[in-house]
């Protein structure tokens, strides 16, 4: 991607932020969308996994059964893979001097976060609305508010690793960082319980992760709270969970960006 293209799209002599941040945003998801590796982490992997965990898992679990529980939590990890990348390179170009590339054309700042955003967005929804669909062709189940709702946290609250995402990077400040933010999600994912249910000790821990609030969350209309081991968790808990790390990350991020300009 060049700042040619970016002040192609603009008139000359004209000063149109938007039609530059649309520009942006459009050539940044053609690349997303050729990157196969990102793609098959994003997308390919975790409806894979509920391919291979979820087909035929007709248990009832809550108001619906496994399958539908393991397609929720795989759609999770997706959108999360999704947002947190997007959100770590992001930090990174900045880092590594794309932001002065881009100071050159009619873009501003906002503008690009704004692109960023809705780029980490819409890949997020990649996997939430394939995965989804696969589920109701395989024979998940559920009340139609299991869906809706289910669908509607999951590709919402992924939000939240765009900040975690662009947090981390900024702290680690390197080529690596979004590698790294990337990394610990799949340990995040271990210890929230998408891949497989929790008890004991593990569960206590798991329930300070981030990715257990939100994937609790998502899942709570199916659930009403209740865990495949036994046991129940009240609604305020994964709503504390993520709105506690959601402070957390946000004042990392920005710390990281004080850092940043402090060395600059």
């Amino acid at each position: 991607m060049t700042t040619t293209a970016l002040t192609s799209a603009v008139p000359s002599g004209r000063t149109a932020p938007r039609p530059a941040m649309v520009a942006y945003a459009r050539l940044d998801l053609r690349r997303q969308l050729r990157d196969r590796m990102a793609m098959f982490f994003i997308v390919g992997l975790p409806t894979f996994m509920y391919l291979v965990f979820g087909l035929g898992s007709d248990d009832r679990v809550g108001s619906g059964n496994v399958a539908m529980y393991i397609m929720i939590s795989m759609a999770c990890y997706g959108a999360v893979t999704a947002t947190t990348g997007i959100a770590g390179s992001a930090a990174t170009e900045q880092v590594m001097g794309w932001g002065r590339q881009l100071g050159l054309t009619p873009m501003r700042p906002l503008g690009f976060v704004a692109a960023k955003a809705a780029l980490a967005m819409v890949v997020a929804a990649m996997p939430v609305t394939l995965i989804f669909a696969i589920g109701a062709l395989t024979g998940a189940r559920g009340a139609w508010s299991d869906w809706v709702l289910g669908a509607a946290i999951v590709w919402l609250g992924s939000a939240l690793f765009a900040i975690y995402g662009l947090a981390v990077s900024l702290v680690f400040r390197g080529a690596n960082a979004a590698g790294i933010a990337s990394g610990f999600i799949v340990i995040m994912a271990f210890l929230g319980g998408l891949f497989t249910p929790m008890s004991g000790i593990m569960l206590d821990i798991g329930r300070l992760t981030p990715l257990y609030g939100y994937a609790s969350l998502a899942r709570y209309p199916l659930t009403d709270g209740w865990l495949p081991v036994g046991g129940h968790d009240p609604l305020w808990l994964p709503v504390a969970n993520v709105l506690a790390w959601t402070v957390i990350f946000s004042l990392l991020a920005m710390w990281g960006v004080r850092r940043s300009r402090a060395r600059t």
